[in-house]
């Protein structure tokens, strides 16, 4: 399962790469509500909610947006990008009332499984106002809570949303934002660098760009890779599209507290976001599905589990492991394969003889791993 981006016809200019504070906000509210799924953030987490304990219940109220799916809302809508949280707010509370229940409305019911009616449906009293809260209501309380209020009165959810996020601002997250920003911004400075257009002496001084927006994707993102034909990137993650870029600019959104999710939002015509964990901010080695899929699947044998055992000791050979399992030097070996080519064990030569011995700490990462994989 994966997003393909399609970047053909996608040149360096039209790509935009730049820190959000309120994409920030975001991912900093959802690693408040979901502190599980996000154990390597535990230290911060406590920090935050006890900075601003008197915002967690309003906070539960709008969980919903920041949860998995993410709400629109939250993401740059244009280009160029602004430049502060405040500016950010300042955009939303000017929204006409039906672009600001396009954007939301989505959040609030959670999934592209099912249709949204157009925001001039979504009107208190109408049948595909009723049905759309009973649909959000079915996925949970506070999300049917969430489009009773959007339906009766969106305006006054907005004003009631936005002091939300003021309010976090000035708890906690201001101060965070001036530490995390200035490497955001060093780090969206150097993909910029990578993009940059330079003349070709060997065709004329036509201009080329050192890495094409394909290129980048490929090295930013290590759960990304590049498929043919043409400039297509593939993301892994547990949904299934295709999304065509051109001729919408792409906007690279760099977190440091996003991951392990990967966020690309499709919805709007004016531009296309990718949000990521920024280089620094992620676990080096991160495991791509079908990595995930090899390791479970190698430990599902259990002649080879019974090798695994053997192999958690001191380093052994293929001989000596055949002779304590009773069995042949090849079928040792194909299992020992298995293992090696999942990443389960290292094997090193010394001299004339190769011996093996588990990965211990990649078995003691398979727990974290299976939930950070899930969770892109």
């Amino acid at each position: 399962m994966s997003i393909v981006l399609d970047l053909g016809e996608l040149g360096p200019a039209d790509l935009t790469v730049g820190p959000s504070a309120l994409s920030e906000l975001m991912a900093s509210l959802h690693v408040l509500a979901e502190p599980e799924h996000h154990p390597e953030a535990a230290g911060w987490t406590a920090r935050a909610a006890a900075a601003g304990p008197e915002l967690r219940d309003e906070l539960s109220v709008f969980a919903p947006l920041w949860a998995r799916y993410r709400c629109r809302l939250f993401f740059p809508r244009t280009v160029p990008l602004a430049s502060s949280l405040d500016e950010e707010l300042a955009a939303i509370a000017a929204l006409p009332v039906e672009d600001f229940v396009e954007l939301v409305a989505p959040g609030v019911l959670g999934t592209n499984a099912q249709p949204v009616p157009p925001a001039r449906e979504l009107r208190a009293g109408t049948a595909a106002a009723e049905d759309y809260a009973r649909r959000c209501l079915r996925r949970s309380y506070a999300r049917g809570e969430l489009a009773r209020q959007l339906v009766a009165a969106p305006l006054e959810l907005r004003d009631r949303l936005l002091a939300v996020l003021r309010t976090a601002d000035t708890a906690f997250f201001a101060e965070d934002w001036r530490t995390l920003r200035p490497p955001l911004e060093d780090h969206a400075r150097e993909v910029r660098r990578r993009l940059t257009i330079l003349p070709q002496p060997s065709a004329g001084g036509t201009p080329v760009s050192l890495r094409s927006p394909a290129d980048v994707l490929a090295e930013l993102l290590p759960t990304a890779a590049r498929v043919g034909p043409g400039e297509r990137i593939r993301l892994d993650k547990l949904q299934i599209d295709e999304v065509k870029v051109s001729p919408r600019p792409l906007v690279l959104v760099p977190s440091a507290r996003v991951w392990p999710h990967l966020t690309v939002k499709n919805e709007l015509p004016s531009c296309v976001v990718v949000q990521y964990a920024a280089r620094g901010n992620a676990p080096a080695g991160q495991l791509t599905l079908r990595d995930l899929h090899h390791r479970l699947m190698a430990l599902t044998s259990p002649a080879r589990m019974e090798l695994c055992r053997h192999l958690l000791g001191e380093p052994i050979t293929t001989s000596e492991l055949a002779a304590r399992l009773g069995s042949s030097e090849p079928q040792v070996s194909r299992a020992l394969r298995t293992l090696r080519d999942a990443g389960l064990v290292r094997s090193t030569r010394d001299g004339k003889l190769v011996r093996h011995r588990l990965a211990t700490d990649v078995i003691q990462r398979l727990g974290h791993d299976v939930l950070a994989t899930v969770a892109r």
